[in-house]
């Protein structure tokens, strides 16, 4: 299977020795698009500022955790069928979910019949084969008609708290067909001519829990797509029509004329990388290694797929539409970070996909719904392959899984409750860069959610959230330094399942570039309560560890901390139940360093011993600078003992490979 994104631009790039956009005369440009330069540039920002109103009246009217504080959601608008289905505007919601949403609706459109859609019309789908990402996000669109004429199409990609399957909530490695991952839509209507449907709104219902929660976002979701319509409408009696349509072609052939000549800066050439999970949700036998060879030329590029590992046994999987999104991004961050995300994004770059690879998987036994962890190593494995090639603006490693928790029970009144990405190592680091130290309270590079507050965690979870902190020396040293490690500790006060997803732990993700150094591993745990019951907070020093039971990670067995020359400790053995009082412990993965960490400013390093992202024993190890002090009881008294880290550094230099 290949993709090869169509060529809409009818304006040259300066790789191939044509005009730009930019040489365009005023005449020449409205001859091309239908409207001047202002005008275009005008509706090009009043797309974004469409989409993110959308985005805004779901996130202010949400009941679900995992939209309201998540952000997990997407918002675009697109053009008509005889365009092309342009996107010249995406949300700031989950990257992930916008690049797959500019494809789900034309596929949505195309099944259904566009000549069977009708102004107040709410088509819906949420088959990953079909849409992507996974059953929980449901794809919502609604056409747009001026006098009767299809002109435009808005939609919402929202995650729903549960659309059924064998495990509430859906995250689990450990569904291993179609039938147990959950409730299947094709593309239907679920609101025609404005009014709901009620067959649809009613296999829905029947078949998911938290009912009470899914259906006002639901109908919040359909509020939202009707601002959209409104704003699209007026939009064009302003502008005209003509002018409409002109700038969504403008602002994607913008968007592909920036990545073209981005791409075209980088000498051609070939580049390989091999990267993967642990396992599936079966065992641990097999890992699943994603293979890219990348082919450059001029201002385009290929990604091969050939040699990836074979689709995984359980849910662990992904489809082509996470595969094209993940490179999408990938090349974006190198050759145009500043650009709008659009669907011009990906003009310029060939994709060949196997069929029934662990990225490409074909249903029944080719379950998807981790999409998102292959999605990760996707674009690992692509900044791998080009990091010789991009020299200093090469991208170090992120700590590469999501680190999900999902944790279900019951009230004592028996209402069930699910606690659902609030409560495991969602936030975590970046790698660094050229420009700067990298982050350490963040998501992923696919991801663009926040951290739920913590006050909303315990008012809906019977759960404490006692700590949430960086863990010093995990961060990869470099002159500019990666993110550190997150520790996150919360005590359970009733019985309750837990779901972890944790895939990325045998090898190391948070990779260090340009002369930077590794991130450290992170890991899983379950303190039990102690003798009479009650419960025990760990201390975070070593011994801490060895009260508790790993539960994922590669652990050394005589101490329980994190190790690489551990025994691997497989994620998915048991049910993973706690008992009441008991602490659960999160530590991410941490990120990668850029740069020589000897050639970073002695300053700098005192003051990451002041903040505690290093220690003063680490700051000789990774760093060759010495300081003296006591940063726990007084930080602001350190003081860097220059003739030291001038002498150690010095030996450190002379014994570097």
């Amino acid at each position: 299977m290949s993709i090869t994104a169509p060529t809409q631009a009818t304006v040259p790039t300066a790789a191939t020795g044509r005009r730009l956009i930019r040489d365009l005369d005023e005449a020449a440009f409205a001859a091309h698009y239908g409207c001047d330069r202002y005008t275009a540039t005008v509706l090009g920002n009043r797309f974004d500022y469409l989409v993110e109103h959308m985005s805004a009246r779901l996130l202010t009217g949400a009941f679900s955790p995992v939209l309201r504080d998540f952000y997990d959601l997407a918002c675009t608008i697109a053009g008509p069928p005889e365009l092309g289905y342009p996107v010249p505007a995406a949300s700031n919601g989950i990257v992930l979910m916008a690049g797959t949403t500019i494809d789900a609706v034309p596929t949505m459109v195309q099944e259904f019949g566009v000549g069977r859609l009708n102004p107040g019309d709410v088509l819906i789908a949420n088959d990953p084969y079909r849409t992507g990402n996974h059953n929980n996000d449901l794809v919502f669109t609604r056409p747009v008609f001026v006098d009767g004429t299809l002109v435009a199409f808005v939609t919402l990609n929202a995650h729903q708290l549960d659309m059924g399957g064998t495990v509430p909530g859906g995250f689990s490695a450990t569904k291993q067909n179609v039938f147990e991952n959950g409730l299947v839509l094709s593309p239907r209507l679920l609101v025609q001519g404005g009014v709901n449907v009620p067959e649809t709104w009613n296999v829905i219902f029947d078949n998911v829990r938290m009912a009470e929660v899914l259906y006002p976002d639901m109908l919040t979701v359909c509020s939202s797509l009707e601002l959209g319509e409104r704003l699209v409408q007026e939009s064009i009696e302003r502008y005209g029509l003509q002018a409409f349509h002109g700038s969504m072609r403008y602002a994607t052939d913008a968007a592909a004329e920036r990545m073209a000549l981005g791409m075209a800066e980088l000498p051609d050439g070939d580049w390989e990388a091999e990267h993967g999970v642990d396992c599936d949700g079966v065992d641990d036998t097999e890992s699943y290694p994603v293979h890219v060879a990348i082919r450059k030329r001029g201002d385009r590029i290929e990604v091969d797929f050939s040699g990836t590992h074979r689709q995984a046994r359980s849910s662990i999987n992904a489809t082509v539409w996470e595969v094209k999104t993940a490179i999408g991004v990938a090349l974006k961050y190198n050759f145009d970070p500043r650009g709008r995300f659009n669907s011009g994004l990906f003009r310029n770059i060939d994709i060949v996909i196997p069929e029934g690879t662990v990225v490409s998987a074909l249903p029944p036994d080719g379950a998807v719904f981790l999409y998102f962890e292959q999605s990760q190593v996707i674009l690992a494995t692509v900044l791998i392959a080009l990091e010789k090639a991009l020299g200093e603006r090469a991208i170090a490693g992120d700590r590469a899984g999501t680190n999900l928790h999902t944790a279900f029970g019951a009230h004592p009144d028996g209402t069930p409750w699910v606690s659902a990405m609030q409560c495991g190592g969602e936030i975590g680091p970046f790698g660094a860069n050229r420009h700067g130290d990298a982050d350490t309270q963040c998501m992923s590079y696919l991801a663009n959610g926040v951290a739920p507050s913590v006050e909303a965690i315990e008012k809906e979870s019977p759960v404490v959230m006692l700590r949430h902190e960086p863990v010093p020396d995990t961060a990869g040293p470099g002159f500019h330094r990666g993110g550190n490690a997150m520790l996150r500790d919360t005590l359970w006060l009733t019985d309750a399942a837990h779901s972890i997803i944790e895939l990325r732990h045998k090898s190391v993700t948070g990779f260090g570039v340009h002369g930077g150094g590794h991130g450290v591993n992170g890991g899983v745990w379950i303190f039990p309560p102690g003798e009479g019951g009650d419960a025990v907070v760990p201390g975070t020093d070593s011994e801490a560890f060895g009260r508790g039971v790993p539960w994922a990670g590669v652990i050394d067995p005589a101490s329980n901390t994190p190790s690489p020359d551990g025994e691997y400790i497989y994620p998915f053995s048991g049910a993973n139940t706690s008992v009441r009082q008991s602490v659960l412990r999160y530590i991410t993965n941490g990120a990668g360093g850029w740069g020589d960490p000897l050639e970073r400013e002695p300053e700098r390093v005192l003051r990451d011993v002041r903040d505690e992202y290093v220690t003063i024993e680490g700051a000789a190890r990774l760093y060759g600078v010495v300081v003296s002090g006591d940063p726990h009881e007084d930080p602001e008294g350190l003081v860097l003992e220059t003739a030291a880290t001038a002498a150690l550094r010095e030996r450190l230099r002379a014994v570097k490979p």
